[in-house]
């Protein structure tokens, strides 16, 4: 009887060691769900900057007017009939 209690023993000891430390181990699930919740946060804000770039290539799929406003924007675009006015401030030195 005492030979079997030893065993038993043993055999908790070595479950309890393979649980806390083994693979697929408790704190080895906790950290993999920590990183899980990371990477559903990093989708999340990547999708939302998917949303915005598909807007952007149907706007500029659709007419002309956002690429009109892009060229203003970004390379300075004035139309043909304009005439371009600069404002200096002269405290801003």
């Amino acid at each position: 009887m005492r030979w079997l209690g030893a065993g038993l023993l043993v055999l908790l000891v070595l479950l309890q060691t393979r649980l806390w430390l083994g693979d697929g181990s408790i704190p080895e699930a906790l950290t993999l769900r920590q990183a899980l919740q990371v990477q559903r946060a990093e989708n999340a804000e990547l999708d939302e900057r998917n949303r915005a770039l598909a807007a952007d290539v149907a706007d500029l799929r659709q007419g002309l007017d956002a690429i009109e406003e892009r060229a203003r924007r970004d390379l300075g675009l004035i139309g043909k009939d304009e005439t371009f006015y600069r404002v200096i401030d002269g405290r801003a030195r």
